[in-house]
């Protein structure tokens, strides 16, 4: 059932479907940590393009943490599901307590994989946001608030697969929207992937170094 290999080969298949964008000299890839690094990669090393983070964190509910009430990205952008808040009755010194915590987990990721690198500059940038795939679009609807408020030239999202009707709904969100396979009925990001084995922390340093250090179509493909 699967559409990839894995990320990496996701990364291929989603620049070969972003290709006309190549040769832009403004042109900037933002990958979601972790499992967007690979596919970032990719896209960036193809698309002649410099690669970063822009790095989300998911704001789970107290007691059930897996299920997202909303999300924080870099630049200050929070997003929250007020119905579903609302539904649970998390209580406003619940939310702060957890948008604290998650604000601090989000700082020391950034730390951690861009060390004293500054964050690029996004302004006269068409930017490609890009992760392994599109679910609920929670995380990437935050990344989308984000970046918007960093002022962006152009902002784009590309995934390798998505949900079809949360490729049509993000499509209202960015000026372009780029989702290499839209299967239906759509199951899990997961799913379409061999291996979804989780990205480490030490692969997405090693693959941002990898484009800091080379021109990005010299890149290799050995790591």
């Amino acid at each position: 059932m699967s559409l990839y290999p894995d990320r990496r080969d996701g990364g291929r298949a989603l620049a070969a479907a972003l290709s006309k964008y190549e040769g832009d000299p403004q042109l900037l890839v933002l990958a979601l940590p972790r499992g967007g690094v690979p596919v970032g990669f990719e896209v960036a090393r193809s698309l002649g393009a410099a690669l970063d983070v822009f790095v989300v964190r998911k704001l789970g509910v107290p007691g059930h943490e897996e299920l997202a009430m909303g999300a924080l990205a870099s630049g200050g952008a929070r997003v929250l599901n007020q119905e579903l808040i609302a539904a649970l009755g998390v209580s406003e010194a619940s939310i702060k307590a957890i948008v604290a915590k998650e604000q601090r987990e989000l700082r020391r990721r950034e730390q951690m994989y861009r060390g004293e690198v500054p964050p690029l500059d996004v302004r006269t940038k068409t930017v490609i946001l890009v992760d392994d795939g599109l679910a609920t679009g929670s995380t990437m609807r935050a990344a989308i608030v984000g970046l918007r408020q960093l002022a962006p030239r152009q902002l784009v999202v590309g995934v390798p697969v998505a949900a079809p009707e949360t490729c049509d709904e993000l499509a209202e969100e960015a000026d372009d929207i780029v989702c290499a396979a839209t299967p239906h009925p759509f199951y899990a990001v997961g799913s379409w992937y061999e291996d979804f084995s989780q990205t480490t922390d030490q692969e997405v340093r090693q693959l941002l170094e990898a484009c800091r250090d080379r021109p990005p179509e010299h890149s290799t493909s050995a790591l």
